[in-house]
């Protein structure tokens, strides 16, 4: 199938453009972006223009900022196209359930993609945790936002969520793994105060049978990066890390994180992408962006020092 490619900055040249072009199921047939440009494939600067001009095209794959991911999202739904939502799959939740109702009332497919729970390990970490008795998960996603997001000011401005970007990939895997659900119980954001956006979290969520859940986003982590979701039960410790890529129980490593920690990830997305185009279903969940909706709705907010990149 032609997909069009919209938005082509770091994570569509690393990720998306790669996996495309090594997938049987897909033909990268145009772009549109106001700066990139892929060669050999016709490139175009405005959406419209290039649905007008590419009727071949069924599907749109979006990578846009989560702001203006809305109208783009739409305009293509409303021209019977296909979506594909980098994460988060919009700025707020409302935006979320909107194009949801309208990719149904068009007869389209809608992907709401979360890259980190097509991690090697969280497929093993959800079947491992099914019918133990969770007491304790803590889950660490620290890194450097210099190094992961050189540039990206929208990060910082509202909708862009700050160091939640990261962290709802945690999230993304935490509400999948965990056989019951839990909810934001209280939280911290740390926010520059040149910025609208927070740079550091804690959160505490509540577990309908009491274990412990905690959670600490950093943008500000220089050195070694952490992604990683530790888990005790009643049979043992579960610990995913390098953002999934690595499990390990009781201290035995069961997978090994390859040399690039998203690798098949991506692949895994657009291979799912294509089956739910070909049956005409629709894959919209929104929990990880709950979690962070409820952190900002209660969380106390701390200003910090000014982040200057």
């Amino acid at each position: 199938m032609k997909i069009a490619l919209m938005g082509i900055g770091k994570i569509a040249v690393d990720q998306h453009i790669p996996a495309i072009n090594t997938s049987p199921d897909w033909d990268l047939a145009a772009t549109v972006s106001r700066h990139g440009k892929v060669e050999e494939v016709e490139a175009f600067t405005d959406l419209e223009k290039m649905l007008a001009a590419r009727s071949d095209v069924r599907v749109v794959s979006l990578c846009l900022p989560p702001v203006p991911r809305f109208a783009a999202a739409t305009a293509a739904i409303q021209a019977g196209r296909h979506v594909m939502l980098e994460k988060p799959p919009g700025a707020t939740l409302s935006k979320c359930y909107a194009l949801e109702a309208l990719a149904r009332k068009h007869r389209v497919s809608l992907f709401a993609t979360w890259h980190s729970r097509e991690a090697a390990g969280v497929a093993e970490a959800k079947a491992w945790l099914a019918g133990k008795t969770l007491r304790k998960m803590t889950i660490t996603w620290k890194e450097d936002v210099r190094r992961w997001h050189p540039g990206q000011d929208w990060i910082w401005q509202p909708g862009g969520l700050g160091v939640f970007d990261p962290g709802i990939n945690a999230l993304s895997i935490v509400t999948d793994i965990l056989p019951d659900p839990i909810h934001v119980a209280r939280a911290v954001l740390e926010v520059p105060e040149n910025c609208q956006t927070p740079i550091a979290a804690s959160i505490e969520f509540a577990h309908p049978h009491g274990a412990e859940v905690h959670a600490d986003f950093d943008f500000r982590k220089t050195g070694e990066q952490i992604w990683s979701i530790t888990a005790e039960t009643d049979q043992g410790t579960l610990v995913l890390s390098e953002g999934g890529a690595q499990l390990s129980i009781d201290g035995t490593k069961r997978l090994s994180a390859t040399e690039q920690t998203l690798t098949g990830e991506y692949p895994r997305l657009y291979a799912r992408m294509a089956k739910l185009v070909s049956h005409g279903d629709i894959d919209v969940d929104v929990a990880p962006m709950r979690h962070v909706a409820d952190a900002f709705t209660l969380g106390q907010r701390i200003m910090v020092d000014a982040f200057v990149e």
